[in-house]
């Protein structure tokens, strides 16, 4: 089995139209329909991934009082 790549857009009635298949008339195909990726949204699924971190005295200990999850 071959594989034949086209790309195109759907129409604002939701059909699609692929010229110039190198198939005769009466051939059975498979047809698979993937998404293509869009350009990546600004405001992404991780908002601080590529962001810099800045650790303020890593390796000092935590007063009781600043731990969020006792709170």
């Amino acid at each position: 089995m071959q594989t034949y790549h086209a790309e195109t857009i759907v129409s604002g009635d939701g059909t699609l139209v692929i010229r110039g298949l190198p198939f005769r008339p009466g051939d059975k195909v498979k047809v698979t329909m993937r998404t293509r990726q869009s350009a990546p949204r600004r405001h992404g699924r991780y908002p601080l991934r590529g962001k810099p971190i800045l650790y303020i005295a890593p390796f000092e200990d935590v007063a009781k009082n600043d731990w969020a999850v006792l709170k």
